[in-house]
């Protein structure tokens, strides 16, 4: 085992809405096991899969806490995915955990909301009801503590978003970086054609479900695949567990290793 990734401070991983943090399927694929192999201490958030944003960033605090306590560190790494990343924006910004991290590492997050959200919103009320209900009661009986389908969804409009990005401005002394995907046409992830093409007529290139324009947050990396595929919203986290492309060139090939890149320069910043 090498020390590429063995960072000053742990790393907790958050993921994003509508999964848990379950052993069985993995949420992030591979890379949590490809980070240790390199020397990195990692954990993961645990928070509900369809908590509101509030909710869950309360559950990623007491996290944050335990770890610190656990592991003897002054603070964490954290690396957010999708709905996960405005999670650990609140815990450090409005709810006061700042001091106890390090960075924070979002990809794929919608940090200026969803116009796709927006407009879908105006549908009637009642098929949003009846949706979160069934959502909600599911959510209960998976092991959720306080799902709120409907509030998870509004989280992500454009509306909530200036809200949100108002009232949770960046911490000083907590480096910040987002990475945004794309994908190259509606066949790079058959699982999200439908969606990708719906984004791209509101809102421009997308990962499948979150534009690359409500992706950016601070210092900004754009994460293209090395082949035609390029990187789906699915993509960044390892979901299909191989490569993306089998063909050299510029542009992600295997996605674990963006996340070896990551610790690797949280190491050399000497976080």
């Amino acid at each position: 085992m090498d020390e590429r990734c063995k960072t000053k401070y742990p790393v907790l991983l958050v993921h994003g809405a509508g999964f848990r943090d379950l052993k069985l399927p993995l949420y992030w694929g591979r890379i949590p096991g490809v980070l240790q192999d390199h020397g990195a201490e990692v954990f993961f958030g645990g928070q509900d899969a369809w908590g509101s944003t509030l909710e869950n960033a309360k559950m990623l605090v007491q996290r944050i806490e335990e770890l610190c306590l656990q592991t003897g560190s002054e603070k964490l790494n954290l690396i957010a995915h999708s709905k996960g990343g405005l999670e650990a924006r609140m815990a450090a910004s409005s709810l006061g955990a700042g001091d106890r991290i390090a960075s924070i590492t979002t990809i794929a997050t919608p940090h200026h909301g969803s116009r796709t959200i927006s407009r879908l919103f105006r549908l009637p009320k009642p098929l949003f009801s009846a949706a979160a209900f069934a959502v909600n009661f599911w959510m209960r009986l998976v092991g959720d503590r306080s799902p709120d389908f409907l509030a998870s969804c509004q989280d992500l409009s454009e509306e909530t978003a200036e809200r949100f990005n108002a009232e949770n401005p960046d911490v000083p002394g907590i480096r910040y970086r987002s990475y945004a995907c794309c994908m190259r046409g509606p066949l790079s992830d058959l699982s999200l054609w439908l969606s990708y093409l719906v984004v791209r007529h509101f809102e421009g290139p997308n990962d499948g479900l979150v534009s690359v324009s409500s992706a950016s947050w601070g210092e900004t990396i754009l994460l293209q695949g090395a082949g035609r595929r390029g990187v789906s919203h699915s993509d960044a986290i390892d979901l299909r567990r191989h490569a993306l492309s089998k063909r050299e060139g510029s542009g992600v090939r295997e996605i674990p290793e963006v996340y070896v890149q990551i610790l690797e320069d949280l190491k050399s910043s000497g976080l």
